[in-house]
């Protein structure tokens, strides 16, 4: 594979990415995995490894970047810590995520590596609001965006991301956690009850027995089963529209 840090230039500063995309001859679809809450860490790039080794290009993005370098020691978190995420998560804002993704959309167009066109996504936690809001904002590029244990979705703020559905021209997949403290009891019954109301292609479904974060194979709530078939579905959901 071919990996590298590159700065991605948005409206806001330089963004630090994680681009990493095979090492064979050939263009390939461009993906973006819009981070969890702790942030930018190997794990992460491990995921995104995996993405790329699928026969994508993948772009990791340090959604921190306009706090400075956030980095955070996850085995060592604390009530302390928690607290500085949360702030740090709460500097985010939908309209500064379609900024950053617009400039991440033209560095894929600026590198002869990346098929032009159609694009994905997949987010974690806090990014699940994301991937829905960027692929309202960008409905011809952004085509199968993908959500695990999104917080955030299902909000009575104006611009809530479920609200933005009905401007989506893709295929849509959420996968949530049956124990997530983040995700309110009606989130899932109203954003099925959204969705119902568009056209758009989606896919919900509650992985019994997991908690928030199951993907994640450095958690002690990593759940196998539940985590490679969510892997499954993602690449052929990216399968399906991208290649």
């Amino acid at each position: 594979m071919i990996e590298n840090e590159v700065i991605v230039t948005t409206k806001h500063g330089r963004m630090p990415t994680f681009a990493v995309g095979p090492d064979e001859p050939g263009q390939y679809p461009g993906i973006i995995f819009y981070m969890d809450a702790p942030g930018i860490r190997e794990e992460l790039r491990n995921m995104a490894r995996r993405v790329a080794k699928h026969g994508y290009v993948c772009l990791l993005p340090d959604m921190y970047y306009r706090l400075g370098t956030v980095r955070f020691d996850i085995p060592r978190r604390d009530d302390g810590m928690s607290g500085v995420i949360r702030a740090s998560m709460n500097s985010l804002s939908i309209s500064g995520v379609n900024d950053d993704t617009a400039a991440m959309l033209a560095w894929f167009d600026a590198n002869d590596r990346v098929k032009p066109g159609a694009m994905g996504c997949v987010g974690h936690c806090m990014s699940g609001r994301y991937i829905t809001s960027v692929a309202a904002a960008f409905p011809h590029r952004m085509v199968a965006a993908a959500s695990l244990y999104g917080v955030a979705i299902v909000t009575d703020k104006e611009d809530s991301p479920h609200l933005s559905l009905s401007k989506i021209k893709g295929e849509l997949y959420y996968a949530f956690a049956e124990h997530d403290q983040s995700v309110p009891a009606n989130v899932i019954p109203d954003l099925k009850a959204a969705l119902n109301k568009t056209d758009v292609k989606a896919t919900v479904e509650v992985f019994p027995g997991t908690h928030h974060g199951f993907c994640f194979p450095e958690r002690a709530v990593y759940d196998t089963l539940a985590s490679e078939t969510t892997w499954s579905k993602i690449f052929a959901l990216w399968d399906r529209h991208l290649k």
